[in-house]
Parts: C-alpha cells; sequence; structure tokens
C-alpha cells in the first residue's frame, strides 16, 4: 500500500482554536437541542398542555367558522368549529376509555411492525449486509463514490445496517483507494441519513410517515386515505438525483477541502483486513435470494397487470384504490421474508422456522422504544384531534397565508426549510411528523394542496437536515467512526464536513419538488393528486 504521510491540509479549525460564526451556530443549535426533554417526554408534555389549553379555550368559548360546505361529513351543524375542553368530566371519561384503542388504533403502529418483521428476515439472515457490500465493494474506482452514496440511500430500508455497516466501510474503502477516509464516512453518511427517505422500494419508513399524515388529514376530511405508497414514484426518482448530489459534493468539495490524509492523524493503527469482502458462498446466495425476488415480483405483478387481476379494484379495475394498494405493506414484508429466508438456507445462516422466528422477534425487540414513543404519540394526536385544535389552528394559520398572499410554490419551499429548522432540535422523523402533522397538514389541505404532496415536502426538510444535527440518534456512532482516522476531530468539525451536503441536498431536492409538482405536475406516487379539492 502506497503511503499517504503527506501534510493534512486545509482541515477545518478544532475545537479548541477559535471559532467561526457557523460553529457558533452550531454549537447554539445543540445547546437548544439539548434543552428538549426525550421525545416521549415531549408527547407527555404536551399531552398536559392539550388538556390545560383545551379547558382554558373552552372556558373562553374559543371557535371559527367550518370552511367545509353543508353535507361534508365531519362540519359542525351551526357552522363554527369550537374548541371541546377536555379539562372535566366528560373529557376525563373520554380519556380513560379511549386509552387503550388511541394506542392500538394508531395507524403507523401495525404497519411498521408488520413490514419490519419481513425485513428483519432480511436482516439477520445476512443479506441486507451482503447485498450492501456486494454494490460497494464491487464498483469501479470511477463510480466508487457515487456507489457510496447510492448503497446508502438505499439502506434506509434496514436503517440501522446503514449506519452500522456501510459508513465504516465506505472509510476504510476510501482508505484503501488512497482517499481521504474521512470523504468516503461523508459519503456514506450524507446517503444513508441525508438521504433518509429516498429508496428505490417502499420501506419502514413509508408506512411510517403516511399513517401519521392520514391521521391529520381526517381532522379535515374523515374519510382521507393516504397509503404508503403515496410517495414512492418521487422517492424512486429522487435516490438517482441525490446519489449524483452526493458524489458531486464529494469529489468537488469535500475531498479537495480535506487534503490528503496523514496517517498521523488516526487513533493508533487501522485495522484494514475487515473490509468484509463478498464471499463466493454469499456470491451464490445472493444470487438465490435475487432470484426468489424475481419470483415474488412475477406473481405479484399477475395479481394486477392483467385487466381482470384479482387484486385489481373489484368496481374500476383500476388500480388505484385497488386491495394491492391497500395491502402494499404485506408485500413488504414478503418481498424482503422470502429472499431473506432462502438467502439464510443457502448461507446456513436459517436452518429452520426458529430461526426465522428468531430474526422476527430480535426485530421486534429493536423496537420498544419505537412502541413506547407511539402511546404518548397517539394520545397527543387524538387529544389534538378531539379537541378541535388542529380544525381551529389550520383554519386560522390558512386564513392568515391567504391574507398575506404565501400560497403558491412559496408556501411549500418555505415549509421544507421549516421542517428541516425543526429537525435540527427534534431529529426523530415520526416524532417530528407526529407534532407537527396534525397543524401543517390540515392547514396546506385548506389552502389546496394534498396530504401526499405536503408529505413528500416534509421528506425533504426532515432528511436534509439530518446530517448536521447532534440530535440524531446514530450521530455519536459517527463521530466514533470519524475518531479513528483524526483522533482530535470534534462535533463542530463533523458538522461542517457534511454541511455542503446538507445545502445542496435542499436546495437540489427542493428544485426537484418544484419541477416535479409545480412544473410538470407529475403525481408524486401512485393514485397520488397534487391538489386536494374536497373543499
Amino acid at each position: 500500500m502506497t503511503s499517504r504521510s503527506t501534510e493534512y491540509k486545509g482541515a477545518p479549525k478544532s475545537g479548541a482554536e477559535k471559532k467561526g460564526g457557523f460553529t457558533r451556530f452550531l454549537d447554539t443549535v445543540e445547546w437548544l437541542g439539548n434543552l428538549l426533554p426525550h421525545p416521549i417526554t415531549l408527547f407527555a408534555i404536551l399531552c398536559a398542555v392539550i388538556l390545560i389549553a383545551s379547558g382554558i379555550a373552552g372556558y373562553f368559548e374559543l371557535s371559527v367558522a367550518d370552511p367545509r360546505p353543508e353535507g361534508v361529513a365531519g362540519r359542525a351543524a351551526d357552522g363554527m368549529i369550537q374548541v371541546v375542553s377536555l379539562l372535566n368530566g366528560e373529557g376525563l371519561a373520554r380519556i380513560v376509555g379511549s386509552l387503550v384503542s388511541n394506542f392500538t388504533g394508531f395507524a403507523p403502529l401495525g404497519t411498521v411492525l408488520v413490514a419490519l418483521l419481513g425485513v428483519g428476515i432480511a436482516e439477520h439472515s445476512g443479506l441486507l449486509s451482503a447485498a450492501m457490500r456486494g454494490l460497494v465493494m464491487n464498483a469501479s474506482k470511477r463510480m466508487v463514490t457515487v456507489t457510496v452514496v447510492f448503497a446508502g440511500i438505499v439502506s434506509n430500508t434496514a436503517s440501522e445496517l446503514g449506519y452500522v455497516v456501510l459508513i465504516p466501510l465506505a472509510a476504510m474503502i476510501f482508505h484503501s483507494l488512497g482517499r481521504h477516509p474521512l470523504a468516503g464516512l461523508a459519503a456514506a453518511f450524507a446517503g444513508v441519513s441525508g438521504g433518509y427517505s429516498a429508496n428505490l422500494l417502499l420501506g419502514t419508513v413509508d408506512p411510517l410517515l403516511s399513517g401519521i399524515t392520514q391521521t391529520a388529514a381526517n381532522i379535515i376530511d374523515p374519510e382521507y386515505v393516504v397509503g404508503p405508497e403515496v410517495n414512492w414514484y418521487f422517492m424512486f426518482v429522487s435516490t438517482f438525483v441525490i446519489a449524483a448530489l452526493g458524489a458531486f459534493v464529494t469529489e468537488k468539495i469535500v475531498e479537495p477541502k480535506l487534503g490528503k490524509y496523514n496517517e498521523a492523524d488516526a487513533a493508533g493503527d487501522l485495522d484494514m483486513t475487515g473490509m468484509g469482502r463478498v464471499t463466493p458462498a454469499e456470491k451464490r446466495a445472493l444470487k438465490g435470494a435475487g432470484l426468489a425476488a424475481l419470483v415474488v415480483c412475477g406473481l405479484l405483478a399477475l395479481t394486477v397487470v392483467p385487466e381482470n387481476g384479482v387484486l385489481r379494484h373489484p368496481v374500476t379495475g383500476e388500480i388505484a384504490g385497488s386491495p394491492f394498494l391497500q395491502g402494499i405493506v404485506a408485500f413488504i414484508f414478503v418481498f424482503f421474508a422470502i429472499p431473506g429466508f432462502v438467502y439464510g438456507r443457502m448461507m446456513g445462516t436459517m436452518k429452520s422456522d426458529r430461526d426465522v422466528i428468531d430474526a422476527m422477534s430480535k426485530s421486534m425487540s429493536s423496537m420498544g422504544m419505537y412502541i413506547v414513543l407511539v402511546f404518548f404519540a397517539a394520545q397527543f394526536v387524538a387529544f389534538f384531534s378531539w379537541t378541535n385544535f388542529g380544525t381551529v389552528v389550520a383554519v386560522q394559520g390558512a386564513t392568515f397565508l391567504q391574507n398575506i398572499g404565501l400560497t403558491g410554490p412559496l408556501l411549500m419551499m418555505c415549509f421544507i426549510v421549516l421542517c428541516g429548522f425543526i429537525n435540527l432540535m427534534l431529529g426523530s422523523a415520526s416524532a417530528q411528523w407526529a407534532v407537527t402533522a396534525p397543524i401543517f397538514v390540515p392547514m396546506l389541505m385548506l389552502v389546496g394542496y394534498s396530504p401526499e404532496v405536503i408529505q413528500a415536502a416534509y421528506r425533504i426538510g426532515d432528511s436534509t437536515t439530518n446530517i448536521i444535527t447532534p440530535m440524531m440518534s446514530y450521530f455519536g456512532l459517527i463521530m466514533a467512526v470519524a475518531a479513528r482516522y483524526k483522533k482530535d476531530l470534534g462535533i463542530g468539525t463533523l458538522m461542517a464536513m457534511m454541511l455542503p451536503y446538507s445545502i445542496v441536498f435542499l436546495l437540489g431536492w427542493s428544485l426537484l419538488f418544484f419541477l416535479w409538482v409545480f412544473v410538470f405536475g407529475l403525481p408524486v406516487g401512485p393514485g397520488a393528486a397534487t391538489f386536494y379539492n374536497g373543499l
């Protein structure tokens, strides 16, 4: 291996040196973020706030005119929407009686858990890890950067795998090629976290967000349905756009800024033996899993491609609103479970049904924190709906936006930026959307945008600032990996390294959204409307 002992030029200033304005800004964001309680505690506090606020608003009989026309389900008989107090005996009875049903009926809960059962089989059999390593390790030197970012984006189907496997692997690959290992780490981190919402396939994030969106949309339209597939077209194309942008930033901005790597910066000797190349046995198993995936896709296609497909809409014969789309989560489960099991059988990691059960059990055990969070988030969403705060805030907010003339594309761009800013201090995608969706989805629906488009805009803002906030749950892990290659690396250094990705992703992805929605008028997903015309 050639020596890379040239002086490390262009490195960002360490924390011991004088801080620039941007570093101070990031430090402020970190400080503010640390002031926030745990997301679970935050939802518990918000529940208490809603109860107290409903009592005050109910006492003063706060109300707004119902914008929905007569005859629409849920419209108030007198044409006024009044805040309902839960701070009384009737409210207490409703809370106690619905505590369990709020939790078990929360839309994202079941869909996420079912999808994760299949993903868990593919992950614990070793299929996802081998596929990721095979994709990155077999890339040519010319294509390695874009491949690393692309692999990071598609790895969010099983997000932990990207953080734990791909990011350290990318740093080692760049190091072995004589490139700066932190550039490889940054490229992978940008793909895994900055491109979090984009993907070629539907993953666990899709039913998670769509369930929250549907619950929020039902504040305005109780019959509105938001499926997991509603952003698939846009996110499919976004995968390639983000991969190209990430490769551009890595090769044109980040890597030149880092300069040549100085081995003396490493924290001890770097072990390059764990490169994780795909073995011949793994290649054979990958081919078997790929064949199984093709068979599954073929069988699913037979149910919807023919005009008399059994999973087409029974009345219209269309795919829109069909049992196929309504049951998409079940197909996510099957698509990952069967190839995962085939791979496991060929590799010997899954020899019996007990191994499959163990894989699914391990996936469920990793969701403990999420289930607890859902319990409190479900109560908050229910309280927000019962009190009519969601509708009142939406009507007032929509009226304000119309009065100031902020209703066109600029409104959605501002919404994307706002979501990105909130994400700096509330890093959990599900927690942030559970808090903000009941406010912004109804508000923007009243302005005229569909929940599907609103959700797509949210996903852009939520993803692009993941990589520059210490509130992101894996930020500490990334710091630990980076410290292997630069022992004095600080939080400000890592944030400054990732900032170009965040800015370029935000601008590029927002431009794609503008062209997609407002110029070409394309649907963001199967059967997804661009504008809401239900009023």
